[in-house]
């Protein structure tokens, strides 16, 4: 009897703290949330903003808070952000945690955090995310967006690129090479966050979830071209 109650005492204690580890996963994929709302909120409130029009076309995005630029000769990239996908009747899906990394050789040393917004062209794009990692300027092409108000670069928006890249650093646009940095789906912070496994076309198909930080993400993103 004794040994039943140290057994099920020992349970207990397993289990929650198996439930404490998950809610602070859950929380961290939270603060990524808000942290990628906050980037969106900056970006629309700076005088050569992401262009109106390229906002309204965009079929998905790619959002990622403090990207580290790091490197002395050789250099790399890491970094944690969302992507979402605009539906069909103009709405947003829920986001899907990804990774980004790459490296590049060349004269640089130090280390950068920017902020990073791609504005993809086509959904399909992002859709095929969850069949492997993609990556830019190699698997598909990459330009740096035009900046400004919306009519000084409608014309930008007809060259050949499938990304448009932004990047932000200590408040203002910095330029940063993205040329062989790989896009990969993080599946343990969309299990974290969703609680169970659940893969790119799921996350931009069919879940809504009803959490407040996700809404005011998409709410965010909606008020910069509407």
């Amino acid at each position: 009897m004794k040994t039943s109650k140290i057994a099920s005492f020992l349970l207990t204690l397993a289990l929650s703290g198996f439930l404490f580890v998950s809610a602070k996963c859950q929380e961290k994929q939270q603060d990524k949330i808000d942290a990628s709302t906050k980037v969106l909120k900056d970006f629309s409130d700076m005088k050569g903003k992401i262009p109106t029009e390229l906002l309204q076309i965009t079929q998905g995005i790619i959002v990622v808070p403090k990207l580290i630029n790091a490197g002395f000769v050789v250099g790399g990239k890491r970094g944690r952000g969302i992507a979402m996908v605009k539906n069909p009747d103009g709405t947003w899906s829920d986001p899907l945690f990804v990774t980004i990394t790459g490296g590049s050789v060349g004269f640089q040393a130090g280390i950068q955090s920017v902020d990073l917004v791609l504005i993809f062209k086509n959904r399909s794009t992002l859709e095929n995310i969850g069949e492997g990692s993609f990556t830019l300027g190699g698997d598909i092409s990459v330009a740096a967006g035009p900046v400004g108000r919306s009519s000084t670069a409608r014309t930008d928006y007809k060259l050949d690129a499938e990304v448009y890249s932004y990047s932000r650093s200590k408040g203002l646009f910095a330029g940063i090479s993205l040329g062989g940095s790989a896009i990969t789906v993080d599946d343990e912070a969309n299990k974290a966050f969703y609680g169970k496994s659940v893969d790119s076309k799921t996350v931009f198909s069919t879940l809504q979830t009803a959490d407040p930080s996700v809404q005011q993400l998409k709410d965010q993103l909606k008020s910069m071209y509407q």
